[in-house]
């Protein structure tokens, strides 16, 4: 068995000593009358040569039990306990200070740790979507106060349920992100999905999310019936109106005896101005249809540089510049596609008008994109907020139902249209992103 390091440091002070204890001894008289003096000496020296190996045990066992006791308080996460300051070339007291910086630094990362880790707590139970963590056999381990809501249990009597025994299976199975209906014990509603998967003790765990949609969705709902209300009965007030106070002008003017002599005239002009307002809201009517039921697109392969110079044919009012393109085919709804385009080309046509500007269509290839740009060289943009909203329209007589349409029919394409300031002159350029065909 070996030895422990403070009893060969001991053996080593022994060694060390012992060459001159015997030479002292072979040097002791062996008579005389100085012989007993001599041999109490000798044991003298010997009894302090013995100590002194001792001491120097000591002196080694006793910083090493130090050391022993702080790295074990260190690995008890106890950072409490320091070592000795260092003197003057000390290089055991280097050594405790060394361990005393350790523990300063690990007592610091556990304090934030530990601030860190209560931040999240209080994070995950105020914050109102449900989080939920299920280990690799699909018992929860982890929910905070709004997943614990969402499935009417307490977060003690949920730990350690399967995922089927709290309705979640279906979760933790199919593609994510998604949107979700559930029928759980403490509501139903419309969730937004979202699941990944993480390390604890090694085990892998998955960790899901649910945001409840229904109160957005029904403000939005809310919001969008009461914009809606609000465009409708401006609108029908508009026509409505006059036509209510001519007809009542008019059934007076047929009552009256003796009838006025410009009678016809009056009735034929009255009669003239309901027509123009009933023929106004009947195409208003036509105009939010076509908005209100657009169909789904019936995909073919397109070839965008044809469809491009169609549409601009079709404008004459101005001729519209085509550049030259890459050559590109879209997945697409032509009929639809071409719509959108006509709307997008008749608003860039209608401001150049106002200031005898030009108009041209170019597009171009993005990573997996074709990026079509209808510039004008007008007046620009109308303001940010009100561009797409079904309706508005700075025009005369304008329905206000072309950008909101070829929006509509951007995005039933995958796509995106957004409408821009020019940044080389006056004019706005409208930005028309299309998937290309084969892209995903």
């Amino acid at each position: 068995m070996p030895l422990a390091h403070d009893r060969r440091v001991q053996l080593l002070a022994l060694a060390g000593g012992l060459p001159a204890l015997a030479l002292a001894a072979w040097l002791l008289p062996r008579g005389g009358p100085r012989a007993s003096l001599a041999l109490g000496l000798f044991a003298a020296a010997l009894l302090a040569w013995l100590l002194a190996a001792r001491a120097v045990r000591r002196r080694t066992q006793r910083p090493l039990q130090t050391l022993s006791n702080l790295l074990a308080a260190l690995r008890e996460g106890d950072f409490s306990f320091r070592g000795k300051e260092p003197g003057k070339d000390d290089a055991l007291g280097a050594v405790f200070l060394e361990l005393n910086t350790l523990a300063d630094l690990l007592q610091q990362q556990r304090i934030g740790a530990l601030e860190a880790t209560a931040l999240l707590r209080t994070v995950m139970e105020e914050i109102r979507v449900a989080i939920l963590a299920f280990d690799g056999e699909g018992r929860l381990r982890l929910v905070n106060r709004a997943g614990a809501e969402i499935l009417g249990r307490s977060a003690e009597r949920l730990g350690g349920s399967t995922a089927a025994e709290v309705g979640l299976q279906s979760a933790l199975e199919g593609p994510s992100p998604r949107v979700v209906d559930l029928d759980l014990p403490g509501g139903a509603g419309r969730f937004e999905l979202r699941r990944t998967t993480f390390r604890q003790g090694g085990l892998p765990h998955t960790l899901l999310v649910l945001s409840d949609l229904t109160q957005p969705l029904r403000e939005e709902e809310r919001q969008a019936w009461q914009r809606l209300v609000r465009v409708l009965s401006h609108e029908f007030n508009n026509s409505l109106a006059p036509i209510q106070s001519l007809s009542g002008s008019l059934a007076s003017l047929v009552r009256r005896e003796p009838p006025p002599p410009d009678l016809q005239d009056d009735l034929l002009s009255g009669l003239d101005v309901i027509a123009s307002r009933s023929g106004s809201l009947q195409r208003f009517l036509e105009a939010y249809a076509r908005l209100a039921k657009l169909p789904a697109p019936r995909l073919e392969s397109v070839d965008l540089e044809a469809l491009v110079r169609r549409v601009a044919a079709l404008e004459s009012r101005l001729a519209v510049a085509v550049q030259e393109g890459p050559a590109v085919r879209l997945r697409a709804d032509g009929d639809q596609l071409q719509q959108a385009l006509v709307n997008l080309v008749k608003n860039a046509a209608e401001a150049s008008l106002e200031t005898g500007g030009g108009v041209a269509i170019a597009w171009t290839l993005g990573p997996g994109l074709a990026i079509v740009r209808v510039a004008d060289e007008g007046p620009g943009p109308p303001p940010a907020a009100n561009l797409f909203v079904p309706f508005f329209t700075t025009k005369p007589g304008g329905s206000g139902i072309g950008l909101a349409l070829s929006r509509q029919i951007a995005e039933a394409h995958g796509g995106t249209l957004t409408l821009e300031p020019r940044e080389d002159g006056p004019g706005a350029v409208a930005v028309l992103r299309l998937p290309v065909e084969g892209s995903t």
